[in-house]
This record gives structure tokens, sequence and C-alpha cells, in this order.
């Protein structure tokens, strides 16, 4: 999973330091500057320091009680993230602020490590419900094909997709469908695969076992929306095949979106998602 998140922040790093920032999207320092500025707020982002909290409960199912000292400062850290302003979609350049829930993922990137080598568990060949997370996973992956190119600063080639054919309202400019750089869909299908992977591994604490299980099911919940709102947008709204958009799940909020989130995570948590019983061995 780390290398997955990893690979996304090299990505960012890369694409924002070399392509023009007015073909991006909320962004305008230029250079390696405005790569790293980029990459700092790509960190806060809910698939990095979001995933980080469960990932430092799966590591303290591993580490000695005392790495609560360790632990519990960085899941506070990256809970931040929460804190309004610390993410601005319509500003996407560092401040001061990012720095806190990035400090909050390094620990946790260490107390993973901690927990790697203190451990010998490791995913399982096979768990229950593979096959039907490899199909999810599949799906996530073909809808996500035009981020994931323009997370690497090209557009997918014209087809099964829109991506750079232009489209115009009266008054505007022609746009392309799908702007270069990270798209929100696709921090949504990294979220949904971090939950699919996290699913599978099996907390022996009973405490831990379900606060995680919480987490993970509200990761896939909010992944799934906010990859939706941004499909929708891109490849139906923008088709003028409809005017309706799928409500946005960006921030939280009283929203009948967040309703339906939330009601979607204690269906999962309830259904024993993520949180399988420990192996006896």
């Amino acid at each position: 999973m780390w290398a997955l998140l990893t690979a996304d922040l090299v990505a960012v790093l890369v694409v924002y330091s070399l392509v023009d920032p007015g073909r991006l999207n909320a962004v305008h320092e230029r250079g390696l500057h405005g790569g790293l500025s980029r990459a700092l707020v790509q960190l806060d982002f809910p698939h990095i320091a979001g995933a980080a909290i469960p990932l430092a409960l799966l590591a303290m199912d591993a580490l000695p009680r005392r790495a609560w000292v360790v632990a519990a400062p960085a899941i506070a850290l990256c809970a931040f993230i929460a804190w309004p302003g610390v993410v601005d979609q319509n500003h996407l350049e560092g401040k001061p602020e990012n720095v806190i829930p990035a400090v909050g993922v390094g620990l946790v990137l260490a107390l993973t490590i901690g927990a790697a080598r203190a451990s010998s568990a490791s995913f399982a060949p096979r768990r229950g419900g593979d096959l039907l997370r490899v199909a999810i996973a599949a799906v996530v992956v073909l809808a996500s094909l035009p981020w994931i190119f323009a997370d690497v600063g090209v557009h997918l080639p014209q087809g099964l997709f829109m991506t750079t054919k232009l489209y115009a309202e009266p008054g505007h400019p022609p746009t392309a469908s799908v702007h270069l750089g990270f798209h929100h869909g696709l921090m949504g299908a990294l979220l949904v695969l971090s939950a699919l992977l996290l699913s599978r591994q099996r907390l022996t604490a009973r405490f831990l076992r379900n606060a995680y299980a919480v987490l993970v099911s509200l990761m896939l919940a909010y992944g799934a929306a906010n990859m939706t709102n941004d499909f929708w947008h891109e490849q139906i709204v923008k088709r003028g095949w409809t005017s309706w958009n799928f409500p946005s799940a960006l921030q939280p909020g009283v929203r009948p979106i967040w309703g339906v989130m939330l009601a979607t995570t204690l269906a999962l948590y309830l259904l024993g998602f993520a949180r399988p019983q420990p192996d006896p061995r």
C-alpha cells in the first residue's frame, strides 16, 4: 500500500514540477518549488494522511504498548486534515499548516516499518472474498484510467473515455474534459484500493480491530463517493447526457451525501468488512 501511495506522490512531484500550471488545477507556482509545494499538500489528502490512521492501528497490533507514545501523536497529526482550510481545493499549494499532517504520515510510516520488523505477519495467500476484491479493483482501475494518465502528465487517447475532447459553455472558453494532474476521483480510487487491501488484515486486539474496521469501512465509502462524483461529472455531465451532478463528498458537512456515506460505513461494519476474526494460530 505504501508503494502505491509513494508512486502517486512521485507522479505529483514530477508533473507539477514540469507541466505549465495553466494546464493543471488550482496551482500557480512553477518548477521544482511548485512540485515540492504541491507534493506537500498531497500528503494531506485523505488517501494518504487519512489512510495513515488505520495503518497506525494496524502497526500497533504488532508493536509493544509503549509505541503508543509515537502512535497517538501520529494519529492526532494525521487527523488534522479535517481542520477547515488545511486542504483548500481552490489553492493546492503548500502552507505552513500542511506540514502538520505530513509529519504524522512520516511517523506512521516509521511505525509500519517497525511493525514489519517486529512481526512475521503478512498478507495471507488467500482470504475469503478475495475474488470479489479483485473484481472490484479491476473495475476501479478501469474507471480510473483517465485520472491515472492525467496524474503522470498525459491525456488518455480519446475513445471509451472523454478526456481531451473540448467542450464549451456559453460565455466560457473551451476546456479539456480531464485536466492534467491529480484528480479527486483518483484520490477516491486509491482509497477504495487501499481499503480492499487493508480489509484482508486480521488484528488480534479487539478494540483495535473494531476501530480499524470502522475506519477502513469509511475509507471505502468515502472513496467510492468521491470517485463516483468525479467520474459522473467528467464522463456523464460533460457529454451533455444530463445536467444533474452527483453530490460532492469532498468536505464533511450535514448533507444527504454524508448521511448516505455514514450509513454505508455502518452497513459495511455490521457485515464484517475489515473485521475478520484473528487467525487462532
